[in-house]
């Protein structure tokens, strides 16, 4: 089936859509704080009610310029030395995780909340994407809080056809880089978007998108998506569920329409482009000898530098030089497997670290040992033999508890309504 691109719709066909789909629960139309914030490279911060409601606090900003230091720009707007200090000390002893006001970042702005004598009341400084640092005075010291964006989450659906690589497909259909990254990663696990990906395959999606004071900020989770790769489709739909580890709390998971885990056993590759040059074979000319001998690996190319992810959840068994292998990572994983990783430039994991599956970066790609240039051989052993990691059939997790499939059946059909009808929800 081919997927339609996105294409703008009325305000009543947008305010059709909303409805039906709020009747099936899955509307976003809360107010999200602590979610992804604004762009980093902005650095502003919201604007709240003043922190001390009985002073009438007018606003003004100032942007961090290179080599510029807190203690600098404080001690023109009066505050003296021991203030300075005290200020920092109370920050650092206030807020979790710590701010360390020592190192401000440049480009980012500070706002200063002054009263009517023009003495500095209140400082905020944005400390990151999620949120602001609040320091006020309060009586001879300072009370600090850490203070999250208050976002607005609507719901986007980005579509599009494979032309050249996901990454331009994605920002075709209105999304962002990271967003055809995010999208990769869902689809990992049984798509080999090096080997698998043909022109015309499409994807949809239906995404979270984040508004800050009306703007639009950033994509956020995936909330259901379809990819057809050669006429195969597979699909991921998000779902929350309680977290058996932490009373209480809430957990969200991808799953297919019959609840089976989108995730495997394994990842089909650890690197999130490459191009295969040398397959796993029993008979292959070894390039730097010029002898026949069996190849037990998968070879990527790649830039050297290029990110080596751990293709699933393990333990490091093994780091370092190893003679042909050059520098390489060993990783132990559940049920008998083991993994390989090759001529790497650098090693960033150490022997009995544990490594997370698609998240932890175990090395970068090099050319040491026995290497005619820049590449990737990855390994796979299962039950002590070196398996094929491009056709062998990975299991999936744990599927979702029965007792959630009625819900979830739910969910999906609401999905499937957004995932037909195209519409646009933001402006970038």
């Amino acid at each position: 089936m081919t997927v339609p691109r996105p294409v703008r719709t009325s305000a009543i066909a947008i305010t059709a859509v909303l409805a039906l789909a709020a009747l099936a629960g899955i509307i976003h139309d809360r107010i999200v704080s602590a979610d992804r914030g604004r762009e980093a490279k902005e650095g502003r911060v919201a604007d709240p009610a003043p922190p001390v409601p009985a002073l009438s606090l007018e606003a003004d900003e100032v942007v961090i310029e290179r080599g510029q230091s807190l203690a600098k720009i404080l001690s023109r707007r009066g505050f003296t030395a021991a203030e300075i200090d005290r200020l920092r000390a109370e920050v650092r002893a206030q807020v979790e995780p710590p701010v360390d006001l020592g190192r401000i970042v440049a480009g980012r702005i500070l706002r200063f909340r002054t009263d009517a004598a023009g003495t500095v009341q209140a400082i905020e400084y944005p400390i990151d994407a999620d949120g602001f640092l609040r320091v006020f005075r309060e009586g001879a010291g300072f009370k600090a809080e850490r203070i999250a964006y208050a976002y607005e989450t609507r719901l986007a659906h980005v579509a599009g056809v494979i032309e050249d690589n996901p990454a331009n497909a994605v920002e075709r259909g209105g999304g962002t880089e990271a967003l055809a990254i995010a999208m990769t990663d869902l689809f990992a696990w049984d798509i080999d978007f090096y080997t698998e990906l043909r022109r015309g395959d499409s994807f949809r999606m239906i995404v979270e998108t984040r508004f800050l004071d009306g703007a639009f900020s950033a994509f956020g989770n995936i909330i259901a998506a379809e990819f057809v790769c050669q006429g195969k489709r597979f699909e991921a739909f998000r779902y929350e569920l309680p977290d058996p580890d932490r009373p209480g709390a809430m957990k969200a998971d991808h799953y297919d329409r019959l609840g089976k885990s989108v995730r495997k056993e394994f990842l089909r590759s650890p690197l999130p482009y490459a191009r295969i040059t040398s397959r796993f074979s029993s008979r292959r000319l070894h390039p730097v000898r010029k002898v026949y001998r069996a190849h037990f690996g998968v070879d990527y190319a790649a830039p050297i530098g290029t990110p080596v992810q751990a293709t699933a959840d393990g333990v490091v068994i093994a780091a370092g030089s190893n003679g042909p292998a050059g520098r390489m990572v060993r990783i132990r994983h559940a049920n008998n497997y083991e993994t390989m990783y090759l001529h790497l430039s650098r090693i960033q994991v150490k022997i009995g670290d544990r490594v997370a599956g698609g998240k932890t970066i175990v090395g970068l790609v090099g050319s040491t040992g026995e290497s005619t240039g820049p590449h990737l051989d990855y390994r796979m052993k299962q039950g002590g033999s070196y398996v094929n990691p491009l056709s062998w059939k990975f299991q999936p997790q744990s599927p979702l508890p029965a007792q959630f499939n009625e819900g979830f059946a739910a969910r999906v059909s609401g999905f499937d309504f957004l995932l037909d009808a195209p519409f646009r929800m933001f402006r970038r």
